[in-house]
């Protein structure tokens, strides 16, 4: 008792000090807050609200608005390359939300959810390039193994080879490339070394942000929702799950057509004796993430592919791609994805060119959930208002 005593002495001397250090005003709202600062509420009630009508205010407002404008665009342009990382992870987060949620309905704690998410992902990337990496090196091998019967035949003007180059002189070309190369070549070479590893290098950094936003989902989804005033809030929870539900059913919905197409691939490339079957079903199943225009470009490149086989045989490939591309559009994505991603069939084609104008691949890929998101938030925001005004 005498030691609170003393020490309450102490404060009460410290008080008096610092009160005889500083004016009068000062002092008597030091002693205000003393008396306002307690237990439940250490650094004192809310205030009134500043009075937004007033000059200064709406002044200061103004120029704050301008300058925070100015630096935002400045921003944006500065960091536009590292937002599209942020926004790509964030994207892939969400679409692996409901498996990490499912995961964590089963009684599994949130971390190791997360640790059993990536490790299955590892091990997709571990698959494909384990498919990859093979025949690109028996091809390389074989190149270089027929390189010199390759050169031969360049020389040989009785060969269909040696014709083609007597006629645009590529032996010619090939020995001045050689020997004196051009500065441009180099540069272009060394530009897609620069470009690859970039490549990798935000491949990266996309993963290692995703598991980020992955493990701290929950947190992150209530800290957006805090943004919104009180009054809305329940309203925009609503609308924000239903966007989030939106993206990570097509996320999910699209990988699985993906792996349906990979596998109906492989069974018709083994079938018909395509090389590669493995490669070509892995190549088809990441193009076809890319809606719309993705399984084409797919069905093109394995066609000539195919036509190494025969003609026959890459005539019915073309067949198999066009039957393939009716089954996905008219039966996999309105009973896999089309219950939870109803967008016009006009909508999906402008959105996926929009965002491929834009934002290339990354746009065409998030173009669908993105417009799908757009149409529920006109729908239920902007229809609504208009509808009762």
């Amino acid at each position: 008792m005498a030691a609170s005593a003393a020490g309450a002495g102490g404060s009460d001397e410290l008080v008096g000090q610092r009160r005889d250090a500083v004016p009068g005003p000062v002092a008597d709202a030091e002693a205000l807050a003393e008396r306002i600062s307690s237990a439940d509420h250490p650094l004192g009630p809310h205030g009134r609200p500043v009075n937004r009508r007033s000059p200064f205010f709406v002044g200061m407002a103004a120029a704050a608005g301008a300058a925070v404008t100015a630096g935002g665009v400045w921003f944006l342009l500065i960091a536009s390359s590292t937002l599209l990382l942020i926004g790509v992870a964030l994207f892939v987060a969400i679409g692996l939300e409901p498996v990490a949620a499912w995961l964590v309905r089963r009684g599994l704690p949130r971390p190791l959810a997360v640790a059993i998410i990536v490790l299955g992902g590892l091990g997709l990337a571990a698959g494909f390039f384990a498919a990859l990496i093979p025949p690109l090196v028996d091809q390389a091998g074989r190149f270089i193994h027929q390189a010199p019967q390759y050169l031969a035949r360049l020389s040989d003007r009785s060969s269909w080879l040696g014709q083609v180059s007597d006629r645009f002189q590529l032996q010619q070309r090939l020995q001045s490339t050689f020997r004196n190369p051009d500065p441009s070549l180099i540069n272009g070479l060394l530009g897609s070394g620069r470009a690859v590893l970039g490549t990798l290098t935000d491949t990266l950094i996309v993963f290692v942000l995703t598991i980020y936003f992955l493990a701290d989902f929950p947190r992150l989804r209530a800290t957006l929702y805090r943004f919104v005033p009180h009054t809305r809030r329940p309203r925009a929870i609503l609308l924000g799950d239903e966007i989030f539900t939106k993206v990570g059913a097509y996320v999910l919905g699209n990988v699985v057509i993906s792996v349906v197409a990979g596998v109906l691939g492989f069974i018709w490339f083994t079938i018909f004796g395509i090389p590669y079957p493995v490669l070509l079903a892995l190549l088809l199943a990441v193009l076809d993430l890319i809606p719309v225009i993705g399984s084409i470009i797919a069905g093109v490149v394995i066609s000539l592919a195919a036509l190494s086989v025969s003609w026959p045989v890459c005539w019915a490939t073309v067949g198999f791609f066009v039957a393939y591309r009716f089954a996905e559009d008219y039966l996999l994505t309105p009973k896999i994805i089309g219950r939870f991603v109803r967008v016009p069939a006009l909508v999906t084609v402008v959105a996926v060119v929009l965002g491929g104008v834009l934002l290339g691949i990354v746009g065409a890929l998030v173009a669908i959930p993105v417009a799908a998101a757009v149409l529920l938030l006109v729908r239920e925001i902007v229809f609504h208002r208009m509808d009762h005004s």
